[in-house]
């Protein structure tokens, strides 16, 4: 007798079955954010989404420095280190969907989020990726967050240039609508 193997995608669908069931999606917006920017982003999401909100924070921080905190990223990226985080979700079991948000560093996630992402079980969760960044996009963020996380559902990603962008709160509002999120009007 062969058994099907449950795929990430069937386990969040039956997740999500019963969440609607029983009246309740959670959503949690966790983020890394060294200047503010991708904070920014997390709190308006939060404000359109009524989500919880959690910073990801280090317990020896980076340098406020720009330049120095260029190279401590840097430092960290080539050593694949895992800092270590002062701050822990209470009750991740209880999120359905986790709204990760980051600034692209070096063309992927910072090394907090992935001491975030390796500190829970996410098989069966959604994570929806959101960055800000100076001009490179998702960079290979997207992969790497599927490496660490290899049985959660990734959904559709956003990506906010530092500068700001235009209509940003519609375009947020749009791409939470797209990734099955409702948005408060």
């Amino acid at each position: 007798m062969v058994k099907h193997k449950i795929t990430g995608c069937e386990r969040y669908s039956e997740i999500m079955q019963k969440a609607e069931h029983a009246g309740s999606r959670k959503v949690l917006i966790a983020y890394f954010s060294w200047s503010g920017n991708t904070r920014s982003i997390a709190k308006e999401i939060q404000r359109l989404t009524n989500g919880d909100l959690f910073e990801i924070v280090c317990e020896i921080p980076y340098s406020s420095d720009y330049s120095t905190v260029l190279k401590e990223a840097r430092r960290d990226l080539e050593n694949q280190a895992r800092p270590k985080l002062a701050t822990r979700v209470k009750n991740m079991e209880q999120y359905d969907t986790v709204i990760l948000g980051y600034p692209l560093w070096w063309g992927t996630i910072p090394m907090p989020v992935a001491s975030f992402l390796e500190e829970y079980d996410f098989a069966g969760k959604k994570i929806i990726p959101f960055c800000s960044h100076g001009g490179g996009g998702l960079g290979r963020s997207l992969s790497d967050i599927a490496k660490l996380a290899p049985d959660a559902v990734i959904g559709e990603a956003l990506a906010v240039r530092y500068s700001g962008e235009p209509s940003l709160v519609e375009k947020i509002s749009e791409w939470l609508s797209r990734n099955g999120i409702r948005v408060k009007k």
